[in-house]
């Protein structure tokens, strides 16, 4: 068996979250005070959203720093998984936020109500750019921690509000239009929510035990049948910690002689190399059976 110690993938860039949080929280409040001064749904609605982030961005980091926590008793893996209920909550918010903001805005499209178009599109401008360093720094680790790509999908919506709200503004001191806010607002949840379901999605393949998204079964059982003395892979499993983490379990079929002790210690070697050369898989479980062993016929299965 090999255990790795891992640092999980959030963990690396936890200096940008903490960035990030910081530039949300303050549009955030900028947003929240220019809403209700300038009257705009547009603006109060982004502005709850990066409530939600600012929330959100908290969130991850507490999850960070709990993942990074040394497993210990009955916590074997730690508190590796915590990253990844952070990432359950993101999602959660991000479509409660995508529904409510598009009843809203659906409830505003009949009313007609004065807005302060100019003050819109400073905050709005003060938001997009806030928005695109918040992305920037998040971007290097979207791809490598769902924890990081729910705070990057949440700053990459508000973004969009920014985008939308300065649309808005524009329209409605160039045709004075003020309906444009409301419809702004819908735009901005019908943008949220498919990507909160996809963040979902992949929350549930890690939650469910499924084999990671990049990894085939089939390719992991034939580099592990390609070490000399391996009969067959039986039993495998593969499944995700935390993102970047990746465990592997299987029942490995050998020739009989190999569970002499001075070639045993050979292939486990080289079946643990493959797993982590090949597949990136540090921590792995393998037993390893003989081909002659009576109850290996009978049980063997994928």
């Amino acid at each position: 068996m090999s255990h790795g110690h891992h640092h999980t993938a959030a963990a690396a860039h936890r200096s940008r979250l903490l960035a990030a949080f910081a530039v949300t929280a303050g549009v955030m409040v900028a947003e929240a005070v220019g809403g209700w001064l300038s009257g705009s749904l547009a603006l109060l609605a982004d502005a709850g959203h990066m409530l939600s982030d600012t929330a959100a961005l908290g969130l991850a980091l507490a999850a960070t720093w709990l993942a990074s926590r040394p497993a210990r008793g009955r916590w074997t893996f730690g508190w590796q998984r915590a990253e990844i209920l952070a990432a359950l909550v993101n999602g959660a918010i991000l479509l409660v936020v995508g529904v409510v903001v598009i009843v809203e805005g659906v409830g505003r499209l009949g009313a007609e109500r004065e807005v302060d178009p100019t003050l819109m599109l400073v905050i709005g401008a003060v938001g997009l750019v806030a928005n695109l360093l918040s992305l920037w720094l998040l971007s290097g680790g979207r791809e490598e921690s769902l924890n990081v790509r729910g705070a990057y999908l949440e700053v990459f919506g508000d973004l969009l509000g920014s985008v939308a709200v300065i649309v808005s503004a524009v329209v409605i001191v160039l045709t004075g239009w003020t309906p444009i806010d409301a419809l702004a607002s819908i735009g901005i949840g019908l943008f949220i929510i498919p990507r909160a379901t996809l963040l979902l999605r992949d929350v549930a393949r890690v939650l469910l035990e499924g084999a990671p998204e990049d990894m085939s079964l089939t390719t992991v059982r034939e580099h592990m049948c390609e070490v000399e003395g391996v009969v067959t892979v039986h039993d495998l499993h593969a499944w995700t910690i935390t993102s970047g983490v990746p465990v592997v379990s299987a029942h490995v079929v050998v020739e009989d002689d190999v569970l002499d002790p001075a070639r045993f210690c050979v292939v486990l070697d080289a079946l643990q190399h493959c797993l982590e050369g090949h597949f990136d898989v540090e921590h792995s479980t393998l037993q390893l059976e003989p081909r002659g062993h009576k109850d290996t016929e009978r049980r063997l299965h994928d």
